[in-house]
């Protein structure tokens, strides 16, 4: 009986290896496309960076990545009465008091700026500046394809109030901002920033806005309503001068300045989408994740109107 059921086992084990079969995955060929990363925001001048995508299969080089960047293009931006082509203004040629807005837009220092040749897509004409309640069409002409998006820069809605408060988990001095929204019937999406202006050796600590870790959300659970909420500091991250667990809270005397912006639903499906993918990078078990895109004619990216309204909060008890 025993020898029986040995060979039964035998011929189990050989059917099942008999029965494996090799699979063949068909991964789709690299495709180059044209990127748009367009903005346009209260009071301030429409901004667009034009690149190409890359293949995730070719080497990461500095080199690649100042030649992903697309210079040459007509760039036009209406708001249905005014229609300006902007400037190609580069990074090695700038206008003289526009280094600051330059070091933010390319993330790079402004001692750097001179060292590389990226170019962005603007105006000084004021006539086509942001302004809540309109629409804004872009267009982009590059090499023989155009390529079209619009967006609103809807009424904003101010938080009512900020404030800082020790948090119980954490060592003294240390909390997250919280803020109270009173959020108005109908659909909202909101996109937070902040940037720290505590004066260190003469300069602001932080130069320029930052996301938190999850920075845009709409109104699909509080619609309506007024609550608390709290954000952490995106800045203690990768900051190796904040200890293991005091990293993603404020510093009690830290002055922050918050930056709570309006969006509307294509840009906040963009950004959600993007910020999601982020957070997930390199984790196998994550479901993946396609970027939608309000651009027209093949290109990819966004075109994104912004109306922030600004709070500053100063984190004491």
């Amino acid at each position: 009986m025993e020898f029986r059921v040995l060979i039964a086992l035998l011929s189990l084990i050989v059917f099942l290896g008999s029965c494996t079969k090799e699979v063949k995955i068909d991964i789709p060929g690299f495709e180059e496309k044209v990127v748009i990363d367009g903005r346009i925001e209260t009071g301030m001048p429409p901004i667009v960076l034009i690149s190409k995508t890359q293949d995730i299969y070719s080497p990461t080089t500095l080199e690649a990545f100042l030649n992903s960047f697309q210079s040459g293009a007509t760039v036009t931006v209406s708001d249905g009465t005014n229609t300006v082509v902007l400037d190609e203004i580069c990074s090695d040629n700038l206008p003289p008091g526009t280094e600051t807005m330059a070091a933010a837009l390319f993330g790079i220092p402004e001692d750097e700026l001179a060292n590389y040749h990226l170019c962005a897509y603007s105006t000084f004409n004021t006539a086509i500046w942001g302004q809540v309640g309109k629409t804004y069409s872009l267009k982009v002409e590059l090499n023989g394809e155009v390529f079209t998006s619009s967006t609103q820069i809807v009424t904003p809605t101010p938080l009512d109030s900020v404030y800082w408060k020790q948090d119980p988990g954490a060592n003294a001095g240390y909390g997250y901002s919280w803020a109270k929204l009173s959020d108005p019937p109908g659909f909202d999406a909101y996109m937070w920033e902040v940037k720290r202006i505590n004066m260190v050796n003469g300069n602001t600590k932080d130069p320029a806005f930052k996301a938190t870790f999850s920075p845009v959300i709409d109104d699909e659970f509080f619609n309506g309503q007024t609550f608390d909420f709290f954000y952490e500091n995106p800045f203690t991250w990768d900051d190796e001068t904040v200890a293991g667990p005091d990293k993603g809270y404020y510093k009690q005397g830290d002055s922050v300045v918050i930056k709570f912006s309006k969006i509307d639903a294509a840009v906040y499906e963009f950004l959600e989408k993007k910020y999601m993918q982020l957070g997930t990078a390199g984790n196998p078990f994550a479901s993946p994740t396609t970027i939608p895109t309000n651009i027209q004619g093949g290109a990819i990216g966004l075109w994104g109107g912004y109306s922030p309204s600004f709070d500053t909060l100063y984190c004491v008890p």
